[in-house]
């Protein structure tokens, strides 16, 4: 193997480490978050007995997870009922692996180490697990295995709430995975390529896409929350009807196997919204933070830790805030809205830059950008206020029973 390949090799696995640690310390915190952001919302304190005003609540509900006993249902799947955690847990896990969680930042080694003999590596190194170049794509196709393990846990259960957790989560997977995916096929127009760094790019020349793709980022958004079981979409864990969903006969670690997917999707899903459509890393309207220093690395890190906190707070402020769906306005709003939006907004986004590139003949992505800005405003203004009048994603609304009805 040449030092160059060690290089690598050494790089990737220090990222892995570090990526992965992270996430998993971050997850576990923010299960306190959750608890203290509801507290706050509910004017109460929250956990705060175990460490420092509760810091060490998370740990504690790991000891108690581990040494919890395990129980299996007689008459379960003793084989996929086991399996079905990991199935769930291990694709969130892999998410996080392919995000830009900073900028790029160049890496000089050229020494001898115990083990690995001689080690080089000279160049700019991404700070991602692995930039792949199908990026965002990667993560639209991972993710969707995750159902996998929640089916099989209801399925395996043998238990009927179980079973309609399982169901409904699969239902809802399908629903909601379309309008996701669709709603990234205006970014690929405008960048041209699927890789995080590229998009990255883009949003530096031009705007972030917040502006001139504002309905793709309101359709992500929802399928983002829906895509992750959080209220409120989170019919395949309701309580009110399912006691708790696929995942009511599950104890002690496989039982938090699934809390913690869930929150490393809300990591991904923030992180992606972060990415997308908010400049990524990108330090707004400084040049510096792509010169690859170790402080432009830091610095950019920051920034990117911010916006995707901001994100992870806005998954809990809705969480303590909306009522849960009832599972046929679920299905509607997925359908019979943002399937059709979807749809709609990809058609006029395509045509609007095919007139702008090689009608008009508009290159700088600048002006062009303002321009999307502009006919997203006005769409944004007739979806929500003259189209939805009050029926989607206002709420419902008390209908007016005519007069005459009764007389």
């Amino acid at each position: 193997m040449t030092p160059e390949m060690k290089g690598f090799l050494l790089l990737a696995v220090l990222k892995m480490v570090v990526v992965f640690t992270v996430v998993m310390v971050g997850v576990a915190l923010l299960t306190l978050m959750e608890r203290k952001v509801s507290a706050w919302m509910q004017n109460r304190r929250g956990p705060n007995r175990v460490g420092f005003a509760g810091l060490l609540q998370p740990a504690a509900d790991g000891v108690k997870n581990i040494v919890k006993e395990e129980t299996y249902p007689a008459e379960a799947n003793s084989f996929l009922f086991i399996l079905a955690p990991a199935l769930a847990f291990i694709p969130a896990m892999c998410l996080s692996a392919v995000i830009p969680w900073a900028a790029p930042v160049d890496i000089s080694l050229d020494r001898t180490l115990p083990l690995l003999g001689h080690v080089r590596y000279d160049g700019r190194m991404a700070m991602a697990v692995a930039d792949l170049p199908i990026g965002f794509l990667f993560v639209l196709a991972v993710s969707s295995l995750g159902v996998y393990g929640i089916a099989l846990a209801g399925w395996s259960s043998n238990s009927k709430y179980s079973l309609l957790g399982g169901l409904r989560s699969s239902a809802q997977m399908i629903s909601y995975e379309v309008a996701m995916g669709m709603s990234l096929i205006p970014l690929l127009i405008l960048v041209g390529n699927a890789s995080f760094g590229d998009v990255i790019k883009a949003q530096q020349d031009g705007l972030w896409f917040i502006l001139p793709l504002t309905l793709s980022f309101f359709v992500f958004l929802v399928a983002g929350f829906a895509e992750t079981n959080r209220l409120p979409f989170d019919l395949p864990e309701a309580e009110s009807e399912l006691i708790a969903g696929y995942h009511t006969e599950y104890s002690a670690m496989k039982f938090s196997l699934f809390f913690i997917a869930e929150y490393a999707n809300m990591v991904t899903v923030s992180a992606m919204l972060a990415t997308l459509f908010f400049g990524g890393w990108d330090i707004p309207g400084t040049s510096w933070d792509q010169n690859g220093s170790t402080l432009a690395a830091v610095a950019t890190g920051a920034a990117m830790f911010l916006k995707t906190f901001f994100f992870l707070f806005f998954f809990m402020w809705i969480r303590w805030t909306l009522p849960r769906f009832r599972y046929d306005q679920l299905m509607a709003l997925g359908w019979k809205f943002l399937i059709p939006l979807a749809l709609v907004y990809l058609m006029i986004i395509a045509v609007a830059v095919w007139i702008l590139e090689a009608v008009v003949g508009i290159a700088d992505p600048k002006i062009k950008a303002l321009i999307l800005f502009g006919m997203n405003a006005v769409m944004c203004y007739v979806v929500f206020f003259i189209l939805d009048r009050g029926t989607l994603v206002s709420g419902s609304y008390r209908r007016q029973v005519p007069a005459n009805v009764g007389s």
